[in-house]
């Protein structure tokens, strides 16, 4: 099994056992590692009860996955999972940082983890030494001191594990803030200071698992490759075009927060009502005079798109933060109405600290923003705030109160579509015209109306089994380099797609000379791919135990995007609703769903999927 440290963790926090397991070369052939595994696992540990199994409740299991390319290919991530406690399917989602080297050194490819700890606890993995630890002095800590903590403390206990091994780099983590330990439905995983895993709400499944963080730190080498010496060559060649990428390599996504509002009309603005302005101090040459580091990369990464952003003076003195790149610079500041770097850097500071997602906790701010506007909500729900936009005050208040669950932060917690289906109730008015999300989560911070951004497929966001992930965004036709079968190969190979620049032929001619294994295009977007999408879009249907998807009804953009563009240069434009719906048929027909968005009995049966199709039978999801 080259590539693959061949055994995972398998971990029980309502027992405390802890126990090594193996899976079939067969399995992780079909399956690969990172979202595809982890979505072989639930189905097989979950599937036969998948509609009532509460995504905050012990019995949902927390993924972390590395895949046969993590620490191999350029730019290194790790994919967490589970039951998404936002669309109740599976998302992987995935994170940058050297969390996967770290285990794989230890000898793991990954973590399964189940249950519910008696009392906070975190995690440590060194090498074989694998144990479970109090947390009751980091619970309810934010980042920077729990990052600072675990750095201390595990450095010291490395030093007396290894004492004649010398100033050993500090150990990988995945941790979540305060919103994962409240069990908020908008929080993320969070590694290093301050990359997340947003898509999914999985900082809140690892909080309802009284689970701070997890350490790791791997001593030994990475596994063996089948050819080192080809992977050597091809990892030259891959990492060769990525050093002359000057624009993306300065900037990253950072310098987004202009161009997809006044190039793409695409950008959130005050809660979707607009996509586009031409605020030119918005821009990345604005924001990187706040940059600590010009370049700052991850292991093995040629790009080095990351910045570090330090605010040394003024009224926000003291704030850090990544980038802010594009989905926080957009989601925590033009969705807010603010359109000012160092009060962008601000916010983003704040969110990493607490834990939230950018884009879900961004959103749901400015769902309650737009409400507060339009008078649905009042200064009385909102414990006094004055919600206006672009006031960084008040919105760093109502994120207390989100991350707290306080009064109407109890009700934001849980995202903008339940926040709004609940928010409908109390005050007895429609308001799903104001949310834009697709199966309960909010939509990646690119709009489709103007048909310019690089989501240009009208049925992108809608036919995706990742609800709006923007990264896994559907596409007709489906097999090529666009679309979710691509993505799902970055995913579950688990590497960065930023640092990728090279095409997909090439990526499969590397996952040969690592593990061994031959892989074709035909092999994975005609079995490996459609045969995980299969499961993702199983699960994604059957849902609960709140919250069920309907293809008739939910494979459709928000009402917002049916609205004609506001402002700008397409001022005007509507999106086609006949080209949307011949388009979703055309695609349900090529990834082998029927008429109404199931997956076929034929094609379930042709990718060795019978007990998804006996489900979806006895759950009476086809007429």
């Amino acid at each position: 099994m080259r590539g693959y440290a061949g055994k995972f963790l398998d971990v029980n926090l309502s027992t405390g056992e802890i126990r090594e397991t193996k899976f079939a070369d067969r399995v992780l052939r079909d399956f690969v590692g990172g979202r595809g595994l982890a979505t072989k696992i639930l189905w097989d540990r979950l599937g036969k009860r998948w509609e009532t199994v509460d995504p905050l409740g012990p019995e949902n299991i927390l993924l972390m996955l590395t895949g046969p390319l993590t620490g191999y290919f350029p730019g290194t991530k790790i994919c967490v999972s589970g039951k998404s406690p936002q669309c109740n399917g599976v998302v992987g989602s995935t994170v940058a940082g050297e969390f996967g080297v770290d285990l794989k050194c230890a000898g793991y490819d990954g973590l399964i983890i189940s249950g519910r700890a008696e009392k906070p606890c975190y995690m440590t993995v060194f090498d074989d030494q694998v144990e479970i630890k109090d947390a009751s002095s980091i619970w309810g800590k934010q980042g920077r001191e729990t990052v600072r903590y675990l750095t201390r403390k595990s450095v010291d206990e490395v030093k007396v594990r290894h004492p004649g091994y010398g100033e050993a780099k500090e150990p990988s983590m995945l941790y979540i803030g305060p919103a994962g330990e409240h069990a908020t439905r908008v929080a993320v995983v969070l590694t290093k200071y301050a990359h997340a895993a947003g898509y999914g709400g999985y900082g809140g499944v690892m909080g309802s698992k009284n689970l701070k963080a997890v350490v790791a730190k791997g001593f030994g080498p990475l596994p063996e490759v089948d050819d080192p010496e080809s992977m050597a060559a091809m990892y030259k060649t891959m990492s060769a075009p990525a050093y002359e990428r000057e624009t993306f390599r300065r900037w990253g996504t950072g310098n987004g927060g202009y161009y997809f509002g006044a190039g793409t009309s695409s950008e959130p603005i005050r809660n979707w009502q607009e996509e586009w302005h031409d605020i030119e101090d918005y821009s990345g040459d604005e924001f990187d005079k706040f940059w600590a580091k010009k370049y700052w990369g991850d292991f093995g990464c040629p790009v080095t798109c990351l910045k570090l952003a330090v605010l040394r003076s003024g009224k926000y003195e003291g704030a850090i933060c990544d980038n802010p790149d594009y989905e926080l610079q957009s989601y925590d500041g033009t969705n807010l109405g603010v359109f000012d770097p160092e009060v962008n850097i601000h916010l983003a500071s704040v969110v990493n600290e607490m834990g939230l997602c950018g884009i879900q906790g961004g959103a749901v701010l400015g769902l309650a923003a737009e409400l507060y506007q339009r008078g649905v909500l009042t200064r009385d729900d909102l414990e006094g705030i004055e919600l206006e936009w672009g006031n960084p005050e008040a919105f760093e208040a109502l994120m207390n109160l989100v991350v707290n669950r306080k009064g109407i932060g109890d009700i934001l917690a849980q995202g903008v579509y339940r926040a709004a289906k609940r928010i409908e109730e109390m005050k007895g008015v429609g308001l799903m015209q104001y949310v834009v999300h697709e199966k309960g989560m909010a939509i990646g911070a690119h709009g489709i109306r103007s048909e310019k951004d690089f989501i240009s497929d009208l049925i992108g966001y809608a036919c995706s089994t990742q609800g709006g992930d923007h990264g896994s965004q559907a596409h007709f036709p489906p097999f090529g380099q666009g679309g979710e079968l691509s993505a799902i190969l970055h995913d579950s190979a688990v590497y960065c797609m930023f640092a990728k620049s090279v095409d997909n032929e090439e990526v499969f001619r590397f996952y040969t000379a690592i593990t061994g294994w031959k892989l074709t295009a035909e092999d994975w977007y005609n079995k490996k791919a459609l045969r995980i999408l299969q499961i993702q879009r199983a699960m994604l249907l059957l849902g609960g135990p709140d919250i069920t998807w309907k293809p008739k009804i939910d494979d459709d953009n928000p009402p917002r995007f049916w609205e004609p563009m506001p402002s700008g240069p397409f001022k005007g434009k509507a999106l086609d609703r006949k080209t949307f719906e011949k388009t979703r048929a055309k695609y349900y027909r090529a990834v082998g769903w029927d008429k109404d968005g199931v997956p076929t009995p034929e094609t379930l049966k042709s990718l060795g999927l019978s007990s998804v199709n006996s489900k979806l039978n006895a759950a009476g999801l086809r007429d």
